[in-house]
């Protein structure tokens, strides 16, 4: 049975039917056709798929749609306006933050959620909050520092 579900995404409004029981992930980039939004692990393990639902860095593929109704969800497709990369984006290129592309998209939304509660994080402070983040390839320490740039402002935007 399908279930209609409402939400702002990236501050348009949506709607989209889904399954009983499916998850955001798939409601986003099947439905939606946000395919900003990747699939990692499938069990909310790896952190690719998360999306901030009202602010918070929530994991969309253990995420039942039906439960976002009526809310606010941000995803790395809402992050650019128009020619202007986000400062995180800017700061992801700029350190070399992305290499193969599995993890940036969860990486930016978990970076973005904590520099909106707090925009002068330390360096334990971005630990913590993509520790639920899996990367294979940096190393972490160019996602670290890319964050913190981006709350010093020392990241240029580009387009």
């Amino acid at each position: 049975m399908k279930t209609p579900v409402q939400f702002r995404l990236n501050g348009e409004e949506v709607a989209a039917f889904a399954d009983s029981g499916a998850n955001l992930l798939d409601v986003l980039r099947e439905s939606v056709g946000d395919l900003s939004v990747k699939g990692g692990c499938w069990q909310g393990t790896c952190g690719t798929c998360t999306v901030l639902i009202d602010g918070a860095p929530r994991l969309s593929c253990i995420t039942l749609a039906e439960s976002c109704a009526g809310k606010s969800i941000e995803t790395v497709a809402g992050l650019r306006r128009g020619a202007d990369l986000h400062p995180l984006q800017s700061a992801f290129m700029e350190r070399f933050a992305a290499q193969c592309g599995y993890c940036t998209p969860g990486m930016l939304m978990a970076a973005k959620a904590l520099l909106d509660r707090n925009p002068s994080p330390s360096r334990e402070e971005v630990v913590d909050a993509i520790c639920g983040n899996i990367c294979r390839c940096t190393g972490y320490e160019p996602i670290i520092a890319a964050v913190l740039d981006a709350a010093r402002g020392d990241s240029r935007r580009r387009a």
